[in-house]
């Protein structure tokens, strides 16, 4: 179901919405950029991204002594030295990592060639709640195994994965309430021709953006297309503390602004429009100007870790060219639980709300299931 309004929408008031369901206050426990964003309205400071802790990289080799740790530019780092068919470290030393990938976004542990299936969900669950968080179907061709179900198996040929997942800019698990923490992508064979990943640092991305803006994006909130979750355009890491957008741009159903006057309104169509292809700008320049993201090929034995609360990412177009034409990619992706029951939503909105019933905000753009709204129609879209 699906409506669009003029600028001025019908509003809710705070306290409808707290009767609508348990709530809490707030908080957490491809287009071409130039035309979709206006530079008049960014911040002109150059991106921040932290650099490698030293006192972090001694602590880890107290338990890896050969384990080193050297960044990439400018985002994310790659991890030399450990197997991770290991046992589990120590939780500080998890804690080091899970830190640096709080502030770099990424770690890609390199040189894990023989990593199995099984093995690859086992180091996944270093991270997070130290659990598996899997939502997915299993393709006939991944390694069979007790673990065969936490297996994400990706691919450009339909014979050995699933074709054509997230082309959009997207977090990982974003129709959960707690999204998954952690995620790995395991590249099980590397296409002669490449085909990565873009990533960006979300926190670099807010920073980004206008004063204006940034007030304006902490006021909105994100509807699932298809659970119906709620969650905050603007969150605080749960790390790091570092303020970071977050909007799936192949499954949002909504977007919900609580007004300078403390009541709620959908965006219409316009506005939605509006703010995903300034969204989509953001990340996009991010990998672009080489300033806070990056388009990641991958090696041979690479088993790649993102912390989902600053890593945006989406496939690279190469990654979905026919193997015929690109050669082969066999990826494996598992998703690790969160340490967390929710990331909630901000101003008293509910955890969850009915995106396939009425709009309980009055009018504007309300689209329940599959994709949701559609910024661009010229656009491939798959979860």
């Amino acid at each position: 179901m699906s409506s669009a309004t003029a600028a001025k929408a019908p509003t809710m008031t705070r306290a409808a919405a707290q009767a609508m369901g348990s709530v809490s206050s707030g908080g957490m426990r491809s287009t071409s950029s130039s035309s979709a964003i206006n530079n008049n309205n960014k911040n002109s400071m150059p991106a921040y991204i932290p650099t490698i802790d030293k006192d972090r990289v001694s602590l880890i080799q107290t338990e890896f002594p050969s384990a080193k740790l050297e960044p990439l530019d400018p985002i994310g780092a790659s991890v030399y030295g450990i197997d991770l068919k290991q046992t589990r470290p120590s939780q500080d030393v998890i804690n080091a990592f899970e830190a640096e990938m709080a502030n770099r976004g990424f770690l890609v542990f390199k040189d894990q060639h023989e990593l199995t299936a099984d093995e690859l969900v086992e180091a996944t669950k270093w991270w997070g709640d130290h659990k598996m968080h899997s939502t997915h179907g299993v393709h006939p061709a991944t390694p069979p195994g007790p673990n065969m179900r936490h297996v994400f198996r990706l691919s450009n040929d339909r014979n050995h994965g699933i074709l054509g997942v997230g082309p959009q800019w997207h977090n990982d698990g974003s129709f959960e309430a707690a999204p998954f923490s952690h995620v790995a992508y395991h590249i099980v064979r590397v296409a002669e021709n490449g085909g990565g990943t873009h990533f960006v640092h979300q926190g670099a991305a807010f920073d980004q953006l206008s004063v204006e803006d940034q007030e304006y994006w902490s006021r909105l909130s994100s509807v699932n297309s298809n659970s119906g979750v709620v969650h905050p355009v603007v969150h605080e890491h749960p790390i790091s503390g570092r303020k970071c957008v977050w909007l799936h741009m192949g499954m949002t159903g909504a977007v919900i602004e609580c007004t300078k006057d403390g009541n709620f309104r959908l965006l219409n169509r316009d506005e939605m429009k509006k703010l995903f292809l300034q969204y989509t700008a953001l990340m996009s320049d991010g990998v672009e100007q080489g300033q806070y993201g990056i388009a990641y090929e991958y090696e041979p034995g690479d088993v790649l870790f993102i912390d989902n609360y600053i890593m945006g990412h989406r496939a690279s177009p190469q990654a979905h060219l026919p193997a015929s034409e690109q050669g082969l990619r066999i990826m494996h992706r598992t998703t690790g639980k969160a340490p967390f029951e929710g990331f909630e939503p901000k101003f008293g909105l509910p955890q969850y709300v009915n995106i396939h019933g009425p709009s309980p905000f009055g009018d504007g753009v309300w689209i329940g299931g599959g994709i949701g709204f559609r910024f661009d129609e010229s656009l491939h879209y798959q979860n």
